[in-house]
């Protein structure tokens, strides 16, 4: 069970981002069309409304989603180098079969082989990066221990299990995720984190602080402590920022959340939202955190 429900990522074509996730990753469109006024204000980004936007789905038909948003490209934006949303991370069945149709790829750049993540040794990775800048982990899990908080595919490429932020101040991140939304943080770790180490030119030994968020004993948010050169993300005036612009997660206990939002709940219609209440908070980076009242998807 996750809290997770919806990665969203800015694409410069929406059709075209729709294309290759159902031709490489298998993803199937279960909904499309254009950003509501109101929808696009809760995000505090009213240019952005009228924008077309597709929502997927993973071949195993599990109820977590990705969404492209049309945006325009911005200039300066460089993918793991600034604060907020930095990647998707998706769990597969076997990364080696899925890399070898990720080296066939005519869309994706493998920036990192699949390798066993540094102090994780169940956890093998690997990252490609698509046409619109996007950051994708492709994980495999090497166990079906439940008390481990990870899934089990049902497919080759199956849901988004985690998503990165990229924080400047750990700290103060790690406090907002246990006072705001009442998640269970685990301790930090360092480890060796190959893709902050070549987008900040650290050495191949420096080690990245970073802890997992639970609910329940089941983990869905990574948070990441940035080098110190980190800046805020850049983005057009009143518009989604580029990358992964907006996360999206169930929540059971709405009362809690009462004076922290930046956008309060209303009912949204939708496959992603299901007539449900929705509303929007910002991390303390900035980020887009948008939040459905409800149980965890099973």
């Amino acid at each position: 069970m996750t809290l997770l429900k919806c990665a969203t990522h800015v694409v410069s074509d929406v059709a075209a981002a729709v294309a290759r996730y159902a031709r490489e990753l298998d993803y199937e469109l279960v909904e499309q069309g254009h950003l509501t006024d109101d929808l696009a204000a809760s995000w505090s980004a009213p240019a952005s409304a009228g924008r077309a936007f597709a929502v997927m789905q993973p071949a195993s038909r599990t109820p977590v989603f990705l969404r492209f948003i049309e945006g325009d490209p911005v200039p300066d934006y460089r993918p793991i180098k600034t604060s907020g949303w930095a990647a998707i991370e998706i769990c597969v069945q076997d990364v080696e079969i899925v890399n070898q149709r990720m080296m066939a790829s005519r869309d994706f750049e493998i920036i990192g082989p699949p390798k066993p993540l540094d102090g994780f040794p169940t956890v093998k990775p690997m990252q490609v990066r698509g046409p619109d800048q996007e950051t994708v982990y492709l994980t495999e899990i090497k166990t079906d221990d439940p008390a481990s908080g990870l899934p089990v595919p049902a497919s080759l490429v199956d849901r988004p299990f985690i998503l990165v932020l990229a924080c400047p101040d750990l700290d103060a991140t790690i406090a907002w995720t246990k006072d705001v939304l009442g998640l269970d943080v685990t301790e930090p770790v360092s480890i060796r984190y190959s893709m902050i180490q070549l987008a900040f030119g650290l050495d191949a030994e420096e080690k990245t602080p970073l802890c997992i968020v639970r609910w329940k004993g089941q983990t869905f948010l990574e948070l990441d402590q940035y080098p110190v050169s980190v800046t805020p993300r850049s983005a057009h005036p009143g518009v989604l920022p580029p990358g992964v612009s907006i996360v999206t997660m169930m929540h059971p206990d709405f009362a809690r959340l009462e004076g922290h939002w930046a956008s309060p709940p209303v009912v949204r219609e939708g496959v992603l939202y299901g007539g449900r209440r929705t509303g929007v908070l910002k991390t303390p980076e900035g980020a887009l955190l948008e939040i459905i009242e409800g149980e965890p998807v099973a």
